[in-house]
């Protein structure tokens, strides 16, 4: 049993090698280079582990991290959708229940019904563990544009309302690390590299 699980484990492995060829939208700090989902995968265990303190309830941080490594796993299958994309639902996940069930079937009985209940939680966003993964999830893309002179921001025409309404989730999570990103957002608005339509009296 043991060896089957083993080769089980590291079929899973060799599968989600290919999380590195999955490209997002936003690119890397200062960069003109597109960042790939494990990338961003493993900047968001980092930051987990290095913000922790800043989550407005005390939290489990090892599941952060598991949140977060494995969040995007699914897009192996399912693609990457584009935070402000106008044509696909960000949060349609019926394609992606289906990608969690095939990758991480591959696991061992036990390995699979953990990874898929850390998926759907982080999906849920209910617990505080999830608020804080997703205020993760939400701040290194806006750290990335506002690094990149609008970075996505720019190059698909997205305006202050909306990249403000998709990050204020992130108050949920962490009030402190909200706020920081409020001022980032406005900053943006500021120095001319995020637009924000201008109130009709």
């Amino acid at each position: 049993m043991q060896t089957e699980d083993l080769i089980k484990q590291i079929e899973f492995i060799k599968e989600i090698d290919k999380l590195k060829y999955i490209q997002r939208r936003t690119k890397l700090f200062n960069s003109d280079r597109n960042e790939n989902d494990a990338e961003h995968s493993w900047h968001l265990a980092m930051m987990a582990i290095i913000l922790s303190n800043h989550s407005n309830v005390e939290i489990d941080v090892l599941k952060v991290v598991k949140m977060v490594l494995i969040h995007d796993i699914v897009e192996i299958d399912a693609g990457d959708t584009f935070l402000y994309d106008t044509t696909k639902n960000h949060t349609n996940t019926d394609e992606e229940l289906l990608a969690a069930k095939r990758i991480f079937g591959i696991l061992p009985d036990e390995q699979r019904d953990e990874m898929i209940a850390v998926w759907e939680e982080f999906e849920a966003g209910e617990t505080a563990e999830a608020k804080f993964a997703r205020t993760m999830d939400r701040l290194e893309p806006l750290l990335q544009n506002a690094s990149n002179q609008g970075g996505t921001w720019k190059e698909f025409d997205v305006d202050y309302q909306k990249v403000y309404d998709k990050k204020k989730v992130m108050q949920h999570g962490s009030t402190s690390i909200w706020n920081y990103a409020e001022n980032l957002i406005n900053e943006s608005v500021e120095n001319g590299i995020l637009k924000k339509e201008k109130t009709e009296l």
